[in-house]
C-alpha cells in the first residue's frame, strides 16, 4: 500500500509541475473546477496528494551519501571601484539608464563614493549541485553562488550594492518563482526605497541601487551619535527576495545571501588590541550556517510546490548548499551565524554529545550578555550568532548539528525530538593538524545593556488580528491591499503594536522591518527567563497575542510587515505600514 500511494504522489506531483509550465493562473484553475474555495487543489487522483491519502506527502527526494562533501563556506565579497559600475549613482533613480523605478535615497548627503563599499550583485541562471549525487539544479543565484556571496560592512561607512537582473524574460520563463525581483537586507536598519519594497520589482534587463548606511539606529537624533546607538546596531543579517507573492519561491530558487556589520566593538579581529573590542572569533572562524530545506523530484530537481497551501517542509536539509557536508575544523573557538532561510521549517539546533553553545546574538542583535545553552530555535527567516569550542571535546568523538525541532508550522510531526534521533545536519570533524592561529579569541561577560523600554513611552498603541479563513488571511478583518496603509507612525515616535494570531492552528513569524523591536509581553505576561533582547522576526503562537515596542527614527517612507513562513507570505499575510513627518 505504501509503494501504491507513493507512486500516485509522485504522479500527482508532474501533473501538478504540468499545470505550473502552463502557467494557469490561480483564476484559471478556478474557472476549470480544479481549486476548492478554500484554495486548495480538488481532491482528484492524478492531481492532488490528498486524493490518495497522502499526508504532506509529496513524493520522497532520491536518496543521498551524507559526509561525503566538504561545507562550502561563501566567499567575501571584494568591492570594486567606482568606474566598475559604468552608470555612477545618483540620489534619483535613473530610468534612462536601466534603473528601475524607486524613490530619491534618503540622507543622500552622508553618501560619498569615494568612502564607501561598492558592489554589484547579479541574479542570474545558475546550475547549483546541492549533492555530487545530484544533477545541476536550475537556480536563480547571486553572481553564480548559493549562497551568494557575503557582504562585510562597517558602521559609519556607507554600502552601496547594485542588484542587477540578469534572470529569463517573463516569456522566456518556466518553473516556479518569478524572475521580477525585490531584494531585501533582512534585519537592517535600511531606508524605504532601499528596502526592497514588495510592490517595486526590478524586471529582467533592469537594475537598482540600495544604499545602506550602515548607521545604528537614532543617528539622526542629536543624543545618539553620528552612527546612532549601539544598543540598536545590527550584526548579522542576510539579502533575499521578498516580492509580492514570489519572494518564498525565489529565495528557494536561490535569492539568498549574508550581510555581516562590523563596528568598534565587534571588530572582527579576534586579535585586536582595543580594551572595548570584544575579540569574538574572526576571519576564517567566523563562518555563516544557512538552513534551506527542499524537496527534489525523481530525477533529483529541485521542486517548489505552488498547491501546498500549508507550507512545504522539505525531506532534505541543505547547509551553505550543501545535502549532509562535512565541515574540518580546528582545536579553538568559532562563531556560527545561523540563519533559517526556510521555507517553512522551524529549527531546534543541538550538538551532539550533549555539548554547550554560546550564544552571543539573535535576529543580528546581541544579547545583553552571551547565553550558555544547550540548543537554539529558529523560526523561517529568525538568525542567531553561537561560540563553539572546538578545543573542548576530547578526539575521536563523533560531534554533529542536529535538529530536534517536533512540529512543523501546521502542528504535523517535522522531526524527532530525541538527541539519538535527531535529524544530522552537518558533521564536525576535529582536525589537530589545522592551524589555530593562537586563538585569541574570547567571549566577554557582557555586550550592551537593553534598551529599557520602561524608559521609552509611546505615544500610540495598535493591535492587528491576524485571521485565517478559507485559504485567505486577514489582518483586522481585511485581505491584504497594497494601496491601505495599516499604520502611519511619525517620524521619531514610539508605540505599542499588539500581534494578535487567530488562525487556528498556524505558528506565525512576521518579520517587522526597519528598527528591531523589543518584546513587552506574551499573552500578557513577561517574556520567557532567556536573555531579552532586540529582534525583526517576532515568534507567534496559534491563539497567541504579543506586545512589542517599536520605535520610527531616522527613516520616512513605505514599509511591510510579512510573514517568513512562505505559504503564508505568498498567499497575503502581509499588511503595508508607513512613517509619516
Amino acid at each position: 500500500m505504501a509503494g501504491r500511494m507513493q507512486r500516485l504522489a509522485e504522479i500527482a506531483r508532474r501533473n501538478r509541475v504540468e499545470l505550473v509550465e502552463a502557467r494557469l493562473t490561480r483564476r484559471d484553475l478556478a474557472k476549470l473546477g480544479l481549486l476548492t474555495a478554500a484554495g486548495y487543489l480538488t481532491t482528484k487522483l492524478g492531481l492532488s496528494t490528498r486524493a490518495s491519502g497522502v499526508t504532506r506527502g509529496a513524493a520522497e527526494s532520491p536518496a543521498t551519501t551524507p559526509w561525503v562533501e566538504e561545507l562550502p563556506v561563501p566567499p567575501v565579497a571584494i568591492p570594486c571601484e567606482l568606474d566598475a559600475l559604468g552608470v555612477r549613482p545618483k540620489q534619483r533613480h535613473q530610468a534612462i539608464d536601466g534603473e528601475a523605478a524607486r524613490e530619491e535615497h534618503q540622507h543622500w548627503e552622508l553618501f560619498d563614493a569615494s568612502a564607501a563599499d561598492l558592489h554589484v550583485l547579479e541574479n542570474r541562471v545558475t546550475g547549483v549541485r546541492w549533492h555530487r549525487e545530484l544533477p545541476p539544479d536550475e537556480c536563480w543565484c547571486w553572481n553564480g553562488m548559493f549562497p551568494g556571496p557575503r557582504i562585510h560592512a562597517r558602521v559609519g561607512r556607507p554600502t552601496l550594492v547594485r542588484y542587477r537582473n540578469q534572470l529569463p524574460t517573463l516569456d522566456l520563463h518556466r518553473g516556479y518563482g518569478r524572475p521580477t525581483t525585490a531584494t531585501h537586507v533582512h534585519g537592517g536598519h535600511t531606508a524605504a526605497e532601499s528596502d526592497g519594497d514588495p510592490l517595486v520589482r526590478v524586471e529582467p534587463g533592469q537594475w537598482m541601487d540600495q544604499l545602506h548606511l550602515n548607521r545604528h539606529a537614532g543617528f539622526s537624533e542629536s543624543s545618539s551619535g553620528a552612527n546612532g546607538d549601539p544598543r540598536d546596531g545590527l550584526h548579522t543579517a542576510s539579502y533575499h527576495d521578498q516580492s509580492l507573492g514570489f519572494g518564498a519561491q525565489n529565495s528557494y530558487r536561490g535569492n539568498v545571501g549574508t550581510y555581516h556589520v562590523f563596528d568598534e566593538f565587534d571588530t572582527g579581529d579576534e586579535a585586536d588590541p582595543d580594551p572595548n573590542a570584544w575579540r569574538l572569533p574572526s576571519g576564517d572562524f567566523d563562518v555563516p550556517l544557512v538552513l534551506h530545506d527542499r524537496v527534489f523530484d525523481a530525477h533529483g530537481r529541485g521542486y517548489f510546490d505552488l498547491f501546498d497551501l500549508d507550507g512545504i517542509v522539505g525531506d532534505k536539509v541543505t547547509v551553505n548548499g550543501r545535502i549532509q557536508p562535512f565541515f574540518r575544523v580546528a582545536r579553538r573557538k568559532y562563531r556560527f551565524r545561523l540563519h533559517n532561510l526556510g521555507p517553512s521549517r522551524s529549527y531546534t539546533l543541538h550538538l551532539s554529545n550533549d555539548l554547550d553553545m554560546v550564544q552571543v546574538a539573535r535576529d543580528g542583535a546581541m544579547l545583553p550578555a552571551p547565553y550558555v545553552s544547550k540548543d537554539v530555535s529558529l523560526a523561517v527567516g529568525q538568525s542567531a550568532d553561537v561560540i563553539v569550542d572546538f578545543g573542548r571535546p576530547p578526539m575521536g568523538i563523533e560531534l554533529y548539528l542536529l535538529d530536534v525541532e517536533a512540529r512543523d508550522p501546521m502542528g504535523h510531526p517535522n522531526r524527532p525530538v530525541t538527541l539519538v534521533q535527531g535529524a544530522r545536519l552537518v558533521r564536525f570533524d576535529m582536525d589537530a593538524t589545522l592551524e589555530t592561529r593562537g586563538d585569541a579569541s574570547r567571549v566577554p561577560e557582557r555586550f550592551f545593556p537593553s534598551t529599557p523600554a520602561e524608559a521609552v513611552v509611546p505615544a500610540t498603541t495598535r493591535t492587528f488580528v491576524i485571521e485565517r479563513e478559507d485559504g485567505g488571511w486577514t489582518m483586522n478583518g481585511r485581505p491584504f491591499d497594497p494601496d491601505f496603509m495599516a499604520a502611519t507612525p511619525t517620524l521619531g515616535s514610539t508605540e505599542v503594536w499588539n500581534l494578535v494570531n487567530r488562525s487556528g492552528r498556524w505558528l506565525g513569524a512576521l518579520e517587522l522591518p526597519m528598527e528591531d523591536f523589543v518584546v513587552l509581553s506574551r499573552d500578557g505576561r513577561a517574556p520567557a527567563a532567556r536573555p531579552r533582547a532586540r529582534g525583526s522576526v517576532l515568534r507567534l503562537a496559534p491563539g497567541e497575542t504579543v506586545s512589542v515596542l517599536r520605535r520610527f527614527r531616522d527613516f520616512l517612507g513605505r514599509y511591510s510587515v510579512r510573514s517568513r513562513y512562505g505559504a503564508e507570505g505568498d498567499q497575503g499575510l502581509m499588511f503595508m505600514w508607513k512613517v509619516v513627518s
